[in-house]
């Protein structure tokens, strides 16, 4: 009798204090947040569901465990804690409190991911995308579209898109640090391929086709030229704003006045600057000084907003500034649907925006790259230089796998596995 009853004692001690789930931690105990991500997008392909615990320890991972899950994140070499039902209950007590910001966000799906990209047609050229280079290193999938894809109508495909330093208006970067000749024969080559007499004409079809894929349901990532230059070319729809420098004839006088806002995703009011200076106003300029510029994140409700709750997930809210050709957005620029979710210590400043458009959403980051430099091939963050050439631009971020810039980078790859819940503010 007393043997039997010490062996159901064993057995409810057993049950109560067996490994329940795996919990990712991603506050400053973490050794490497940008592979977490990594591990969650891993565990949602093999068909299991995340759960983000918003402004928990930094937005940490709760995940049933299984022992390919705890492998995984030994072999990644990301931190993370085995624990039992009743300390996930105690999470889930405190995560469900009213009285504190914070939520649990159940992510179910992987998304399927293109970069826009001309990698796929250059073979020898690093274009240092700050979003290949997260997504590599944190070990997430992705194909590389380019202008053919778009044009074939390849989105579809996809629900998350990523655009980078990509000039949609024909100018071709405005810049011949930019975009080299060989860029411009093959933009030339794929506009002539389908059709177009111009780039300009092209690039325009693929922007339109770009805010379709938005409109129908599609995510979009967009950093540096991408988001501005998007915008311009759709609102510049039938206008020649081209200068005879890139297309052979000059733009239309009239131009400005003909620009039609309610075209774009982000941008309205803006002012064309069709020079070597910059496409249009959006952009706010460059950082003279890197060790005194930040913009800071946002604080949001996690219960009531959890689209920028988990957009802005970090274990660090004041970010370092970084560079681009588009580093940051004018906001009398911003139009007023638009969410600020980070701002610079310049008034009028927004690094980090996000809105709807139909059933889609997007968020355009300012910059080049979150632990770039601020001239040419400097990291002030790691503290050193890259090598120098085509073949050494690719950041290596092993070492800054902390980096806050970059979790935001991350944060939007997960943003479309979330189980949609409705934006309450």
């Amino acid at each position: 009798m007393v043997k039997g009853y010490l062996t159901l004692v064993f057995l409810l001690l057993s049950l109560l204090t067996r490994a329940a789930s795996i919990l990712i931690p991603m506050d400053e105990s973490q050794k490497d947040h940008l592979k977490s991500y990594g591990i969650a997008y891993w565990t949602l392909r093999k068909d299991v569901a995340v759960d983000w615990l918003l402004n928990y320890r930094g937005g940490s991972f709760l995940i049933k465990y299984s022992q390919a899950i705890e492998n995984e994140c030994r072999v990644r070499g990301v931190s993370y804690e085995v624990i039992t039902d009743g300390q996930v209950n105690t999470i889930l007590t405190e995560i469900t409190s009213p009285e504190v910001n914070m939520d649990m966000m159940k992510l179910e799906t992987a998304a399927k991911i293109a970069v826009y990209s001309p990698n796929n047609v250059f073979t020898t050229k690093d274009y240092t995308d700050a979003v290949q280079l997260a997504l590599e290193y944190a070990e997430i999938p992705y194909d590389i579209i380019y202008d053919d894809e778009v044009l074939n109508g390849a989105l579809p495909k996809y629900e998350w898109l990523h655009l980078h330093h990509e000039d949609f208006t024909g100018q071709f970067g405005l810049s011949g640090q930019r975009q080299s000749q060989e860029d411009i024969n093959i933009q030339k080559s794929i506009a002539q391929r389908h059709g177009y007499t111009k780039v300009s004409q092209m690039k325009l079809t693929v922007a339109k086709n770009i805010n379709k894929f938005v409109m129908g349901g599609g995510y979009l990532f967009a950093m540096c030229s991408a988001g501005e230059t998007l915008d311009v070319a759709l609102a510049a729809e039938g206008i020649d704003i081209i200068e005879s420098t890139f297309d052979g004839d000059g733009a239309d006088p009239r131009a400005q006045s003909k620009l039609d806002f309610n075209k774009t995703l982000a941008f309205g009011n803006f002012i064309l600057k069709p020079d070597y200076r910059g496409f249009s106003n959006i952009n706010a300029g460059r950082y003279a000084n890197p060790e005194n510029d930040f913009f800071t994140l946002f604080s949001y409700s996690a219960k009531w907003d959890p689209v920028p709750s988990m957009l802005t997930q970090d274990h660090e809210f004041v970010i370092r500034g970084f560079n681009g050709q588009t580093t940051a957005f004018n906001e009398a620029t911003i139009k007023s649907n638009v969410l600020v979710m980070g701002e610079t210590k310049i008034v009028g400043v927004a690094r980090y925006i996000h809105g709807e458009l139909g059933n889609g959403q997007w968020t355009y980051y300012g910059g080049h790259d979150p632990e770039g430099d601020f001239g040419r091939g400097g990291s002030f963050r790691s503290g050193a230089r890259m090598p120098s050439g085509p073949a050494g631009r690719k950041r290596d971020l092993s070492l800054t796998p902390n980096s806050p810039g970059y979790r935001l980078i991350l944060n939007n790859v997960l943003f479309p596995s979330a189980k949609k819940k409705k934006q309450k503010t």
